[in-house]
């Protein structure tokens, strides 16, 4: 292993493109402290910036065979870690927008007897679809939703990786969303 710290950053990649785990490994020594200090310079927050390494390392590896790297490795790395935290960024401006939009639409709007109803309907309507997911992804989706926990908590209670469970609730959400679509339309109709 000591051998690949001193290859160069192409020479890394070329042997990476051959499947090469001790170039990856090398890769992950070489910038990962670098990349993390970018990241938590941008993003105060350690778990996050770690997902967001973690997610970058992943998809290096899982893209190895067919990664086009113009330029330099270390500005294609940097360049990626800002791209994922602008995205982090992002999504938590859509997440607070819609806070903001469920708090105002629930102090202009007063529930009706109808409206009670349809609530309980789709309550109902969600229970159901959610009953049907499969056995682990019910458990981290509940565990997430009704236990109120962090993706780290239920990664370290059922001894997974907390990129597992973001990804067992990202998975969820996305069945959720597809099955009650349709049920939504004719229940607000």
């Amino acid at each position: 292993m000591a051998l690949y710290g001193k290859y160069s950053d192409d020479d890394l990649i070329t042997l990476l493109r051959q499947d090469d785990i001790s170039a990856f490994t090398a890769i992950h020594s070489r910038y990962y402290g670098a990349l993390y200090q970018h990241a938590y310079k941008r993003l105060p927050d350690r778990d996050t910036v770690k997902d967001i390494l973690q997610e970058l390392f992943i998809h290096l590896w899982d893209q190895r065979t067919s990664i086009d790297i113009k330029g330099s490795l270390q500005a294609y790395l940097c360049t990626a870690i800002r791209n994922k935290v602008l995205n982090v960024f992002k999504h938590e401006k859509v997440k607070a927008n819609y806070i903001t939009s469920l708090i105002n639409f629930k102090e202009t709007c007063e529930s009706t007897t109808d409206e009670n109803l349809r609530n309980k309907e789709l309550i109902a309507l969600i229970k159901a679809e959610v009953s049907s997911l499969p056995p682990k992804m019910k458990l981290i989706f509940e565990l997430s939703r009704d236990s109120n926990l962090s993706h780290n908590e239920i990664a370290e209670i059922l001894e997974i990786s907390p990129l597992t469970v973001r990804k067992q609730v990202n998975n969820s959400l996305k069945i959720l969303r597809a099955k009650l679509a349709s049920h939504l339309l004719t229940l607000f109709l």
